[in-house]
C-alpha cells in the first residue's frame, strides 16, 4: 500500500489546482465502476489528505484503478498510461506466483478472438486492432446509471466554455421562460462548474439536464457543443427506450400520428390519401378579433379578408400559445376564428401531427383533440377521465395529468349542438367526477377543471360569441391564403409546372374567383376544375364566373360515381333539397334525422359520401356514429340553388316562398323573372347576407352556358335563357333605389354572374380618364364605384378620396371604402363638420379595418372634432393614427379628444394637431393623456400653432418672408425692409457675392421652406415672374439654367395684364383668365404641391389658377424676376 501511495502521490502532483478539484469531484460521484464514492466532507484538505482517503477507502491496486478511470475521464491520458503501466507490473508480479484460473483462460481466448477486425469490404486486407480504431461512445449502463452518465457528459461539454460564457449559461438557467423546465434560483447556482452541473442534475430528471443545456447553448450560438450534446441525448434515449415499455405519451403520439398524417385531397376518389406534410401551406394568421358578434355573411368576410391587416401582428401556427415578448402573462386559453373552409381543421391537424412527430411544442406532454361534431353524438354523463378513455382506451389513470402540460383542442365550436351554459353549469374540479358533457367543457374553458391545462377552441366567427371572450388570453384569426400563399399552394399541389402556371393565370382573370381563392378549400375546387378541363381535348372554355366554376366542379365529382349508382340526377336533387332546407336553418352538420327529412336513409347517405366524397362528407367518431356535411358552405349554397332552379323550371314551384300569401300569389305569377325577384327581395331582407351566394348561383343558372353544365346532371331540365335581360334591368333598378352600399355590392356580383359589367366598365372609364371628379355620377354609378374600390387590391392598403371627389356629398357615398382601407387620405377635400358624423360611425364600427386617417386641411372646426371624438371613444375604434393638421381646432376640440383618449386609451398612437390653435389649456390636456402610462399615445404634434391658424383656406399657413440682398441682381433694388423689389434702369452698386444673379433680373428670399407655407405678392408694371427654386439654381451665365421655371430646380408663374403662364423645366401652360395684381402662393412641401391663386383686391377671395405636382427633394426659396416692374410681399 505504501508503494501505491507513493506512486499515486507522485502522479497527482502533476495536476494543477483546477484539475485536482475535478479529480476530487469525480471521487464523490456514485457511478465509479466497482467502487463506492468518497463523501465530499472527507475529501477536504490538500493532496496528501486526498491520497490518504483513497488508500483508506480502496484496497490494494483499487486505488490505482480508480485513479486511472478518473484521469481518462479528465483526458489526462499520459498520467493514466503511466499508472496503468505501474498496475501492469504489479499484476504481473502477483500473477506469476499463482496458477491460471478458468476465468483467466476464458479471457485470453476472447481477447485473441476480438482484439482485431478487418476494415472495409476487403477480407485480404490486414486486420486492425479494435483499440486503435474504436471511437468512444457514451452509453448508459442500465436505467439507474442514466443520471451519472449525463453528469459526466455535461461536465465535459461545459468545460469548453470560457468564464464569460459560463456566466451567461448560469443566467439562462435562472430565467422563467425555459421550455418545460423550472428555473434554478440564482442562490443555488453559486460556486464553480461542478456545483452548476450538480444543481442541474438535481433539478432535472433523466436527460432533461442535457436537453435544457442544448437549448441554452443554441441561444448562446454554441452550435458545435449543442450538436454534440444532441447526439448524446439521442443515443441515451435510443438505449433507454429500447429497454422500457411504451409510455402513455408514446401511445398517444402513435395514434395521433396515424390519424393525422394524411388527408384525402384531389378530384379522384381512387387516388390515395396525400401526406399532410407534403401539401400543407402556411396560413395567414393575425392576432386579435372583433370581440363581438359577427352579423355579416361569410362571403362578405372573404371579400374583406386582407383589408387593414397591416395593423395587426401576425402569428406563426406553432406559436399560438406563445405570449408576446412584452407580455409575460402565460397564454393558456386561445380562440381561433376563421370562416368555413379557411383551413381551421387542417391547421389543427398539422399542429397535432407536428407534436406527434416531435417537431414542435416539445413543452406539451399530451394533446387531446375533441371535435365538437363528435361530442354532439355522445349522450349521458361522463367524468373527464371517462370522456378521454372513450377516445383513447389506454388512458386509465388520473396520474396522467400530474405535473403534466396538457392541451385540449375543441375544433368546430360553430358545429356544437351543446348549450354551453357557462352561467348555470355546476362547478367541477375533479377529473373523476361524473357530470354532463356541457359541464365538463365549460369547466375546462373556465379553468375550474385542470386550471393549468391549455385549451384551444376553433370557430367560425358567427358562433364565436357562444363562449365569453373574457375566458381567452388570446384571440387569433385565420385569414386564409395571402396572394403569395395562393401561388405557393398551386405550385405544391399541382406537380406539372405548366399546368400550375395556367391555373394561376386563370385565377387572376376573374375578380370573384381571385377573391374566393383566399379560401384554401376553394383553391382546391378551382384547381380541380381547371386541371380536369385542361386534360380534355374537347374541353369547354374555362369558367370565369362562380356559377360556371361550381357547375363544372359538380359534374367532375359526380362522374367519379361507380356505374351502379348511375342515377346521379336523383342523388343531386336529394342533396340539393337537404342543402336548401339546412341553409334556411343555418346548419352545416347533418345527422340521420335531417337526412330522413329529405328522403335519404342512413345507408344511402353512406353511398353518397363514398362515391361523391368531395361534395358530401361522412365522419365517424370513436363510437362509430356518423355525421355528414358538405365540404364547404359554398357547395351547399350551390346545390340549394340547383334544387330551387330545377323545382321552378320543371314544376313551376318556388321553394323560396314560405308565407301562404306568397304561395297564393305565385299561382298567378310564376315566371323565371318572378322567381328571381322573390330571391332578390329575400336576400336583401337578410341582415347578415346569408343568402347572398345562393342568390348569385340562382341567377347565374339562368345563363345557357351554365344550364348546359347542369343538364349533364339533370337531363330532364328545360332549357331557357328567358328573362335574363329583365333580371339585369331589375337588379339595376334595385341598385338605383339607393339601398345600402353593403347590400348593393352583392347585386354587382350578381350582375357579374350574369356577365353584365356595363355599370362598372362605365365608371372604370371615368377613373382611367381621370375625369371622375368632374363627373356628376348617378346613384347606380356611385354604387358601381364603391363596388370597384372595395374589390381593388390597391384600395385595401390606401384610399385617396381626392382622386374621386372633394365634397362632403361625395364622401358620404364612399364612406364604406374609408372603413375598408387600412389608410384613408381625406386631406384637402373641402370637407366640413357635416362629414364628421359619418366618419365617426366608420371608425367606431367593429368591422372597420381603418388604422390611419388623414383629415388635414379641412375646415372641420371644433364642432366636427367633437363628433370625431365620439367615435374615438367607442371601444371598437382601433384607429392608430389621426391627422387633424390645419382643421381650425381650439382648446375645445382638444378637450373632446382628451376625453376620448381617457375612455379608449389602448389604440391611438399618433395625433397630429399642427397648424391649429389649441392654446395652453388644450396642449396641457393632451400632454397629460400622453404621459398617462395607461394611454398608448406616443407622438403628439403641436408644431406651428397659434391664432393665425384659425384663418380659413391656405391663409392659415401664412409665413413671413424677406428678400435676400446677397442674391439680388445689379439692376434690382430692395426697399421697405427688404419686402419690395424694383427694376432700375441704372445698375446698382451691390457688393460682389457668389449668391448674386449675374445676368438675370432675379432675387430669392432668405427663407428655405420645407413645410406648408402661404404668401401673397403684389405687383405693378409690365409683368412679373413669381416662383420658387432650390438653393443650387445657377447664378451665372445667360442660358436658361439660370431662369426661374426653365430648369429642373425651379417653378414659376408669369403674370401679365391679360394672361398667366405656368413654367417648369422649359415647359409652359398658358392661361387666359381675368388677371389680378395680387397673387397667392401655397406650398405644401411634403405633399409635393405648389399652387397659385388670383387674389381679389376687394374681397380677398382666392381663385385657383394652377397647381404643380412634384416630389421636392430640398427646401425651396421663394423668388422673383422683375423687368420694368415692381413686386412686393403683401402682409396678411
Amino acid at each position: 500500500m505504501e508503494f501505491i501511495r507513493e506512486i499515486l502521490l507522485k502522479a497527482l502532483e502533476d495536476l494543477d489546482e483546477a484539475d485536482l478539484e475535478r479529480f476530487q469531484w469525480h471521487l464523490q460521484q456514485p457511478n465509479l465502476p466497482g467502487f463506492a464514492p468518497i463523501p465530499k466532507a472527507r475529501l477536504k484538505g490538500n493532496l496528501f489528505n486526498i491520497v490518504d482517503r483513497m488508500c483508506q477507502s480502496y484496497k490494494d491496486s483499487g486505488v490505482l484503478e480508480i485513479a486511472v478511470v478518473i484521469l481518462k475521464k479528465m483526458n489526462q491520458n499520459n498520467l493514466a498510461e503511466k499508472l496503468e503501466t505501474t498496475m501492469g507490473r504489479n499484476k504481473a508480479l502477483s500473477n506469476a506466483k499463482k496458477p491460471e484460473t478458468v476465468q483467466d483462460k476464458s479471457k485470453n481466448i476472447q481477447k485473441t478472438k476480438c482484439e482485431s477486425i478487418p476494415e472495409g469490404p476487403s477480407l485480404d486486407k490486414p486486420s486492425t486492432f479494435v483499440n486503435k480504431t474504436f471511437a468512444d461512445l457514451y452509453i448508459v449502463k442500465g436505467v439507474t446509471a442514466g443520471m451519472e452518465f449525463i453528469r459526466e457528459i455535461l461536465l465535459k461539454a461545459l468545460e469548453d466554455l470560457d468564464e464569460a460564457d459560463l456566466k451567461r449559461f448560469q443566467w439562462y438557467l435562472q430565467q422563467p421562460n425555459l421550455p418545460r423546465f423550472a428555473p434554478i434560483p440564482k442562490a443555488r447556482l453559486k460556486g464553480n462548474l461542478f456545483n452548476i452541473v450538480d444543481r442541474m442534475c438535481q433539478s432535472y430528471k433523466d436527460s432533461g439536464a442535457l436537453e435544457i443545456a442544448v437549448v441554452i447553448l443554441k441561444k448562446m450560438s454554441q452550435n458545435n457543443l449543442a450538436e454534440k450534446l444532441e447526439t448524446t441525448v439521442g443515443i441515451n434515449k435510443a438505449i433507454f427506450n429500447a429497454k422500457k415499455p411504451k409510455t402513455v405519451q408514446e401511445k398517444l403520439k402513435n395514434i395521433l400520428k396515424t390519424k393525422y398524417e394524411s388527408i384525402h385531397e384531389g378530384p379522384s376518389l381512387d387516388k390515395p390519401s396525400t401526406y399532410l406534410n407534403m401539401i400543407f401551406t402556411d396560413l395567414y394568421i393575425v392576432k386579435g378579433g372583433t370581440g363581438g358578434v359577427y352579423t355579416e355573411h361569410e362571403i362578405q368576410q372573404i371579400e374583406g379578408l386582407f383589408r387593414g391587416t397591416a395593423g395587426k401582428p401576425t402569428v406563426k401556427s406553432s406559436d399560438i400559445f406563445k405570449a408576446c415578448p412584452e407580455d409575460r402573462t402565460p397564454v393558456r386559453k386561445v380562440l381561433t376564428l376563421g370562416i368555413a373552409g379557411v383551413g381551421k381543421t387542417v391547421l389543427v391537424n398539422k399542429i397535432i401531427l407536428d407534436w406527434a412527430e416531435d417537431k414542435a411544442n416539445h413543452d406539451i406532454d399530451y394533446i387531446f383533440p375533441l371535435a365538437f361534431r363528435n361530442l354532439n353524438l355522445m349522450t349521458g354523463n361522463y367524468s373527464l377521465m371517462q370522456l378521454l378513455s372513450q377516445h383513447f382506451e389506454f388512458l386509465n389513470s388520473k396520474s396522467t395529468f400530474d405535473d403534466s402540460k396538457v392541451l385540449f383542442i375543441f375544433d368546430g365550436l360553430d358545429e356544437s349542438r351543446l348549450p354551453l351554459d357557462f352561467a348555470k353549469n355546476e362547478l367541477v374540479c375533479d377529473v373523476q367526477k361524473d357530470t354532463t358533457l356541457d359541464a365538463l367543457i365549460t369547466n375546462l374553458i373556465r379553468g375550474e377543471l385542470l386550471p393549468h391545462a391549455l385549451v384551444w377552441v376553433t370557430s367560425r366567427p358567427a358562433a364565436a360569441s357562444r363562449v365569453p371572450h373574457a375566458y381567452f388570453n388570446q384571440i387569433t384569426e385565420i385569414q386564409g391564403f395571402s396572394d403569395k400563399q395562393k401561388v405557393e399552394y398551386f405550385r405544391k399541389t399541382i406537380r406539372d409546372k405548366d399546368t400550375a402556371s395556367k391555373v394561376i393565370s386563370h385565377m387572376k382573370t376573374s375578380r370573384s374567383i381571385h377573391i374566393m381563392c383566399h379560401i384554401p378549400v376553394f383553391c382546391w375546387i378551382f384547381a380541380t376544375v381547371v386541371q380536369t378541363m385542361l386534360c380534355q381535348r374537347d374541353h369547354h372554355e374555362i369558367p370565369t364566373t362562380l356559377t360556371g366554376m361550381y357547375a363544372s366542379f359538380l359534374i367532375y365529382q359526380t362522374r367519379q360515381m361507380d356505374i351502379k349508382y348511375h342515377k346521379t340526377d336523383k342523388i343531386v336533387l336529394k342533396l340539393g333539397r337537404l342543402a336548401f332546407l339546412q341553409l334556411q336553418s343555418g346548419n352545416l352538420i347533418f345527422y340521420k334525422e335531417d337526412l330522413r327529412e329529405c328522403g335519404i336513409d342512413i345507408n344511402e347517405a353512406s353511398v353518397y359520401s363514398g362515391v361523391c366524397t368531395q361534395i358530401f362528407r361522412q365522419d365517424r367518431t370513436m363510437q362509430e356514429k356518423r355525421c355528414f356535411s358538405f365540404v364547404h358552405l359554398s357547395i351547399q349554397e350551390f346545390l340549394a340553388a340547383v334544387y330551387v332552379f330545377h323545382a321552378h323550371r320543371n314544376y313551376k314551384r318556388n321553394p323560396v316562398l314560405q308565407s301562404l300569401a306568397g304561395k297564393f300569389k305565385w299561382i298567378f305569377q310564376h315566371t323565371l323573372l318572378d322567381l328571381h325577384k322573390t330571391a332578390v327581395n329575400k336576400a336583401l331582407e337578410s341582415k347578415n347576407g346569408h343568402l347572398d351566394l345562393f342568390l348569385r348561383f340562382l341567377l347565374g343558372l339562368s345563363l345557357k352556358s351554365n344550364q348546359d353544365h347542369v343538364r349533364d346532371l339533370l337531363p330532364e331540365i328545360k332549357e331557357s335563357e328567358d328573362h335574363v335581360k329583365e333580371t339585369i334591368k331589375h337588379l339595376k333598378e334595385k341598385i338605383r333605389a339607393n339601398i345600402s352600399p353593403e347590400r348593393s355590392i352583392n347585386l354587382f356580383y350578381c350582375l357579374n354572374e350574369l356577365k353584365d359589367d356595363s355599370l362598372v366598365e362605365e365608371v372604370q372609364s371615368y377613373v382611367r380618364q381621370g375625369s371622375l371628379a368632374s363627373e356628376e355620377l348617378s346613384p347606380p354609378q356611385w354604387s358601381a364605384l364603391v363596388f370597384l374600390l372595395l374589390t381593388s387590391e390597391d384600395t385595401q392598403k390606401l384610399f385617396d378620396l381626392k382622386k374621386y371627389t372633394q365634397t362632403d356629398k361625395g364622401l358620404r357615398r364612399l364612406l364604406p371604402v374609408v372603413g375598408y382601407s387600412a389608410q384613408s387620405l381625406l386631406d384637402r377635400c373641402n370637407l366640413t363638420n357635416a362629414s364628421c358624423e359619418g366618419i365617426a360611425s366608420v371608425i367606431s364600427s367593429k368591422s372597420s379595418y381603418l388604422r390611419c386617417l388623414d383629415l388635414s386641411d379641412n375646415n372641420l372646426q371644433d364642432s366636427g372634432v367633437n363628433k370625431l371624438a365620439a367615435g374615438l371613444k367607442d371601444p371598437h375604434c382601433k384607429l392608430e393614427t389621426l391627422r387633424l393638421s390645419g382643421c381650425l381646432v381650439t382648446d375645445e376640440g382638444c378637450s373632446s379628444l382628451a376625453s376620448a383618449l381617457k375612455s379608449n386609451p389602448l389604440h391611438l398612437k399618433e395625433l397630429d394637431l399642427s397648424y391649429n390653435n389649441p392654446g395652453d389649456a388644450g396642449v396641457q390636456l393632451l400632454n397629460d393623456r400622453r404621459d398617462d402610462p395607461k394611454c398608448k399615445l406616443e407622438k403628439l404634434n403641436f408644431d406651428y400653432c397659434g391664432p393665425l391658424r384659425m384663418l380659413t383656406g391656405p391663409r392659415k399657413y401664412a409665413c413671413e418672408l424677406t428678400l435676400d440682398p446677397t442674391t439680388v441682381h445689379q439692376h434690382l433694388s430692395l426697399s421697405e425692409g427688404n419686402k419690395k423689389v424694383t427694376w432700375e434702369e441704372e445698375e446698382q452698386k451691390h457688393p460682389k457675392h457668389s449668391n448674386r444673379f449675374k445676368f438675370k433680373e432675379q432675387v430669392l428670399c432668405r427663407e428655405a421652406l420645407s413645410r406648408r407655407s402661404y404668401w401673397e405678392v403684389g405687383w405693378s408694371g409690365e409683368g412679373v415672374h413669381i416662383g420658387v427654386a432650390y438653393k443650387q439654381i445657377r447664378r451665372e451665365g445667360q442660358g436658361e439654367d439660370c431662369w426661374l421655371g426653365h430648369n429642373e430646380e425651379s417653378w414659376k408663374l408669369y403674370c401679365s395684364h391679360d394672361s398667366y403662364t405656368a413654367w417648369h423645366c422649359k415647359k409652359s401652360i398658358y392661361m387666359s383668365v381675368h388677371c389680378s395684381t395680387i397673387i397667392g402662393v401655397f406650398l405644401d412641401w411634403e405633399a409635393g404641391t405648389l399652387s397659385f391663386y388670383n387674389v381679389s383686391p376687394d374681397t380677398k377671395a382666392l381663385e385657383h389658377l394652377h397647381t404643380f405636382c412634384a416630389t421636392f427633394t430640398e427646401p425651396l426659396h421663394p423668388g422673383f424676376r422683375v423687368l420694368h416692374s415692381s413686386a412686393w410681399l403683401d402682409r396678411i
